[in-house]
């Protein structure tokens, strides 16, 4: 897995496509992927649209890259099994820009920042999951959401036992399947009967509190200038992973969403953070910073605490610094792989709605220099600084000694790297991680100097809410089923 002959890294393949129409709905295309082997779902709701505008499906790859934490030389590894196959020419100019033509699908787990700078290693790694897992993919299921239509996308590979036409008409098949399904109705989202507070987690508040304050002294004394603190829940889990990402994708839907079932565990995230997109030479990073909740429903009262949490967000000044120190930091990371006086702010802070939280965004572009590799992007920009701190370096040494386990997948990133060069990973908050029957999910929030360690504890709380919802709405389905 790790080892590639000179010949395999030059194999050349082909994209066949065929679109096509269907009534079939995406969960139900979800629902039979799910059945399949080591599937991969990126999007799969309808907010995809205004993040990148296309969903994929894929399942049953070729081969599967795993990089494992007793392993060494991580980006060597990576770098030799993503040359191993190229595109032999660019597709027909009917397709649309940015969309994934096939590749690889899979994460980076956020304790890759160890291979990239001196850290220490004091965390417990308690869930022993590889660092990174990718999938490489051959047959691809890619919706439109802005033409409503479905492309079949099939890579013809040197000396295939399976021939184009046969896999496209294989994906034509599994869209049948799909179109006979119809899936049982998704449950309410209860939230206000979810208290996290209660939940078993990998610290208690009273610690979280003490954390904090070490935080904000680090500030003072000029160690940093934020740091993202964050804490995990644990429950058990007794229901069909799938069904989670069902219940996400209606309740909680995000343009970044993604499912990864990698057999011994699997990943549901309903992330609505961009990490970086890489089109046509361009690479953008929309980093998040700021949050207050959302209610359900259009009673007069509920639109009043909406528009004053929409409000106070939007004129918070610690919101703004807190943004604006993470765009300064992505503005240096990118400028590190981008062509001089091509990066800048394409988009000013603003702030997005989204089904139970406001956020504060914002995106960096530039245009990559010529023959970066996806592997010195990652050099340059991995982790997110978003989900760090400010400086990167001093606040990942902070979270490493202040949280107690490795996160694992929780603030990496999820999504694809295809064969033409095109990237889309999301980073991989609000994001669910189910091993043996446990789900495991983690969130946290910026602290900086005039943070008030109370209000953010709440915010990990509002955010942790949200997911822990569909955990016990899938168990009580389990229960009665």
């Amino acid at each position: 897995m790790d080892t590639t002959t000179a010949k395999e890294q030059s194999a050349r393949c082909r994209v066949h496509y065929r679109t096509v129409r269907s009534s079939v709905t995406l969960p139900a295309l979800s629902e039979v992927f799910a059945g399949l082997e080591s599937v991969s779902i990126l999007g799969g709701n309808e907010t995809k649209r205004d993040a990148g505008r296309f969903s994929y499906w894929a399942a049953e790859p070729k081969e599967i890259f795993q990089f494992e934490k007793t392993q060494k030389e991580p980006f060597e590894k990576l770098q030799k099994v993503l040359s191993k196959y190229k595109l032999e020419s660019i597709p027909a100019e009917d397709l649309p820009r940015g969309i994934f033509l096939g590749g690889w699908v899979g994460y980076l787990s956020y304790e890759l920042n160890q291979y990239i700078e001196k850290l220490p290693e004091s965390t417990i790694d308690d869930l022993k999951l590889p660092l990174i897992r990718l999938c490489f993919y051959d047959k691809i299921i890619c919706y439109d959401h802005i033409e409503k239509n479905f492309r079949l996308i099939g890579l013809e590979l040197p000396q295939d036992s399976q021939g184009p036409d046969d896999k496209l008409d294989e994906l034509k098949e599994i869209i049948r399947k799909a179109e006979k399904i119809n899936l049982p109705p998704i449950p309410p989202a209860d939230l206000s009967s979810i208290d996290s507070a209660k939940v078993k987690c990998n610290m208690s508040k009273e610690y979280y509190m003490e954390a904090a304050g070490e935080i904000k002294r680090h500030i003072v004394d000029g160690d940093v200038y934020q740091v993202n603190f964050s804490q995990r829940f644990e429950s058990s889990f007794s229901g069909p992973p799938i069904e989670l990402f069902h219940w996400q994708n209606y309740h909680n839907p995000n343009g970044y969403a993604a499912y990864i079932d990698a057999g011994d565990f699997t990943a549901v995230s309903t992330s609505p953070e961009m990490f970086i997109t890489v089109c046509d030479g361009i690479i953008s990073t929309k980093p998040i910073k700021g949050t207050r909740p959302r209610l359900q429903g259009n009673q007069p009262e509920t639109l009043r605490e909406n528009r004053r949490n929409f409000n106070e967000l939007q004129e918070s000044e610690k919101e703004k610094a807190e943004l604006n120190m993470i765009i300064d930091l992505e503005r240096n990371d990118i400028a590190r792989i981008c062509i001089p006086g091509s990066r800048g702010v394409t988009q000013p802070r603003t702030i997005e709605e989204y089904p139970t939280i406001y956020h504060g965004v914002a995106t960096v572009s530039g245009k990559l220099q010529n023959r970066i590799s996806f592997c010195e992007i990652i050099k340059a920009l991995f982790p997110g600084g978003s989900i760090t701190g400010a400086p990167k370096i001093s606040a990942m040494k902070i979270i490493d000694r202040l949280e107690p386990t490795t996160r694992s997948i929780y603030t990496g990133a999820i999504g694809f790297i295809g064969l033409d060069g095109n990237v889309s990973l999301n980073i991989a908050i609000r994001t669910v991680i189910i091993k043996d029957e446990t789900a495991y999910t983690q969130t946290g929030g910026g602290i900086v100097a005039d943070s008030d360690a109370e209000c953010e504890w709440e915010e990990t709380l509002t955010k942790a809410n949200a997911l822990m919802a569909g955990i016990v709405t899938v168990n009580e389905n389990a229960k009665t089923n």
